[in-house]
């Protein structure tokens, strides 16, 4: 049998824009069913309708995937169209932020802990259940590579996500034996709606962007939603608890920067 099953649905939250679009128009035109969860009404319905037009199947549920009320609807809706075979935890977001730790308030972390952690096990623990009796399932979850290397300003939302790439790896290991997959993206430099390159590279100069990322450029969304495709695909049926960094070799270069010069490279920022 094939996987994901022609029946079957692919759950995929903030689904309207961004990775998260890219991967729902991705995952439709793969054949998937989608069930797109989306706070924005307006972009769900738009991106809702280019999958149909392009001949894919859609159903939209909006709602703040941190409300466990939308969770269940999600859950609902999802079920009652097909099985659920497919997970995409996209929802994130590194706001609300102060310029440090000790500027922040627990009223942040709270929500921060809700829209980076909390609703990936929430809606995770919904989903999983019909996946094990089913014995077949694929969990994509959206962690960040700030993760795995320190951020001055975001320490909490950096701490989250860790928690996201960690709960990836160990529910790998639990519910490897009922057929399931579980792994995540860690992506950096998204041009995006939310994250718009020019907004990023604001007053610098935008020739420097080869001096900053090893591949030499921002990620196009497509290309995020890229290794999803791989990860909840059968191409991926011996992958499981890892978290991929889509980076450009951010990750890897750890602080190096091609010298402005030309002349090899430097971890001094004054020289890149």
């Amino acid at each position: 049998m094939t996987f994901p099953s022609p029946e079957a649905i692919t759950v995929v939250t903030g689904g309207a824009a961004g990775i998260g679009g890219a991967t729902s128009r991705r995952l439709a035109r793969r054949g998937d069913r989608i069930v797109l969860n989306d706070i924005d009404a307006e972009a769900a319905e738009h991106t809702a309708g280019e999958i149909r037009a392009a001949g894919g199947r859609c159903e939209v549920v909006v709602g703040d995937v941190t409300n466990p009320a939308v969770v269940a609807t999600i859950r609902a809706v999802a079920e009652e169209a097909g099985p659920v075979e497919v997970l995409v935890n996209n929802v994130g977001d590194f706001r609300p932020a102060k310029r440090d730790f000790v500027h922040s308030s627990p009223a942040q972390w709270q929500r921060m802990h809700e829209l980076n952690l909390l609703h990936v096990l929430h809606l995770t623990h919904a989903l999983l259940p019909g996946m094990i009796e089913r014995g077949r399932g694929a969990i994509v979850n959206v962690s960040t590579v700030e993760a795995f290397r320190g951020i001055p300003g975001h320490s909490v939302y950096s701490a989250y996500n860790a928690g996201v790439s960690a709960f990836t790896k160990s529910l790998a290991v639990e519910v490897a034996r009922h057929g399931i997959r579980v792994n995540a993206i860690a992506p950096d430099l998204a041009d995006s709606e939310q994250t718009p390159a020019a907004l990023m590279i604001g007053d610098r100069d935008p020739g420097r962007v080869p001096t900053w990322v090893p591949i030499g450029r921002f990620g196009h969304v497509d290309e995020y939603a890229a290794v999803v495709e791989f990860l909840s695909s059968e191409a991926a049926s011996y992958v499981t608890g890892h978290t991929i960094p889509v980076d450009g070799g951010t990750l890897a270069a750890s602080g190096w920067y091609a010298r402005v010069d030309g002349k090899g490279w430097t971890n001094f920022p004054r020289e890149a």
